[in-house]
């Protein structure tokens, strides 16, 4: 015999409301924070617009004669830092990926590992900066120089380019994989050959994004000693550096007004930096999802 509650109501209208209260609560919060960035912006750009030529990504900073002033040491330094930053984690990151999720079996340790992996992403930078100085700088004796910062940023976004791999990875349908062994082929033949050009755009715009935020980092920089005043250009992985937000944080340490100015130039040089990166990230996303679609 089957009770029924007849006394149920199931209060849709009551329901509806908390729901069109809580996207509206959610549209408001995306609306004010757009809004503070657009802020910011507007103010940045009004403070460093009137600095932005050829001649300041071209000379060198200078605290005696600011209104020569530029950002090439720091330019080119993040240049050789995210070059070598991306040489080193994106085929160890991708790698990681495709073994732990194709390859490795599914058990104890694997969860293990996996779970460091998501702890990893959420360690503030500055504690990958003290790593680096501990194990690159001083045991390793690379000194201060583009390789150790590569390396300790490399370390920084390895766990994101990891987990943005293997959320791609798994995005595949199993389908794939079982067609292939199907018909014969390898498990590496399956990878390499269906899995990983299914995979490939999504990878790469983790890749992308992780890039973006070693981009803007300071605080590992800060403590691997990035921080000295330099008025030359890298010529090799060994030399000392300067990058783009460690310059700004020297020039907004500053108290003239001009160095504030300054400093706001070299916010919309990092930007112009930064923006391209995350709109190929955007734009390999929409190509997939069109690619998917048509498919």
């Amino acid at each position: 015999m089957t009770l029924v509650n007849t006394n149920f109501e199931p209060r849709l209208a009551h329901r509806r409301r908390i729901g069109w209260f809580f996207a509206f609560a959610c549209a408001s919060m995306v609306v004010l924070a757009v809004f503070v960035l657009g802020v910011l912006l507007i103010s940045v750009a009004d403070q460093g617009w009137r600095w932005l030529s050829l001649d300041f990504l071209d000379n060198f900073p200078s605290r005696l004669n600011p209104e020569k002033a530029g950002v090439k040491s720091a330019l080119f330094g993040t240049l050789w830092l995210i070059g070598l930053t991306a040489a080193v984690s994106v085929p160890i990151g991708m790698a990681a990926a495709i073994y732990l999720h194709e390859y490795a079996a599914k058990g104890k340790l694997t969860r293990f590992i996996e779970l460091n992996i998501a702890n990893l992403a959420g360690v503030p930078s500055i504690v990958y900066g003290i790593l680096g100085l501990a194990v690159f700088i001083r045991l390793c004796g690379l000194g201060r120089s583009v390789l150790a910062g590569a390396l300790t940023l490399s370390l920084l976004i390895l766990p994101v380019i990891i987990i943005a791999s293997r959320e791609a990875l798994a995005a595949v349908p199993d389908s794939i994989r079982l067609a292939a062994f199907g018909l014969g082929a390898t498990r590496w033949q399956t990878v390499r050959s269906h899995v990983l050009p299914a995979a490939i755009p999504g990878m790469m715009t983790g890749v992308i994004l992780a890039l973006s935020r070693a981009l803007g980092e300071a605080a590992p920089l800060i403590m691997i000693g990035a921080l000295t005043f330099i008025t030359f250009v890298p010529e090799g992985p060994l030399d000392t550096f300067t990058a783009m937000p460690i310059q700004i944080y020297n020039w907004i340490d500053e108290p003239d007004l001009i160095f504030q100015e300054l400093a706001g130039a070299g916010i919309l040089v990092l930007l112009g930096m930064l923006l391209p990166m995350n709109a190929v990230a955007v734009g390999i996303r929409a190509w997939h999802q069109r690619r998917k679609a048509w498919s």
